[in-house]
């Protein structure tokens, strides 16, 4: 997956706030965003896992960059994200929804996250048998992903290829 074909989607540029959510330990998001928001940008790396947060604060460290900060969070919990509300340029929901059954329930706390005109990029497998990535069973279907945003009072911007076994 194409980490510069998502910050273009999504427009990262300089002073943004960008949040990561479910970023994982390799923060593969995290830091290239943390180049393109620069000093006066902020980028939150969201994870359950606190040993991934250990992972990106180690590497936060090594690279001198201080516009990175680690949230613990539950992001199936209605405001649970320790982020204000309505503050975020941009959040990312990359790889992070087949991972739950609550899938509903992380998009309204994304929303509730992000600003009013502001972008959620949410990448997903795609719904078909490939070497790489989960079961097909535990893949998010397109067509769901897009009501459960629409009942949440999203609008669906774009549809784009994200690579060979990504859909966002």
């Amino acid at each position: 997956m194409d980490a510069n074909l998502i910050f273009r989607k999504a427009e990262v540029s300089e002073k943004m706030k960008v949040a990561d959510l479910g970023c994982g330990s390799s923060g593969h998001f995290v830091f290239p965003a943390a180049r393109l928001v620069g000093k006066n940008g902020k980028v939150y790396a969201v994870d359950i896992l606190k040993t991934v947060l250990e992972s990106i604060n180690k590497r936060t460290k090594q690279e001198g960059l201080d516009n990175i900060e680690t949230v613990w969070s539950d992001l199936e919990i209605f405001g649970a994200t320790k982020i204000e509300s309505g503050s975020l340029d941009i959040s990312l929901l990359i790889n992070t929804l087949y991972q739950s059954n609550k899938r509903a329930e992380i998009l309204r706390e994304t929303a509730r996250m992000t600003k009013k005109g502001g972008k959620i990029i949410a990448v997903e497998w795609k719904s078909i048998s490939s070497p790489l990535g989960p079961p097909v069973e535990e893949r998010v279907k397109e067509d769901l992903l897009e009501k459960a945003a629409q009942r949440l009072g999203m609008k669906i911007d774009e549809e784009f290829e994200a690579g060979p076994y990504h859909y966002g």
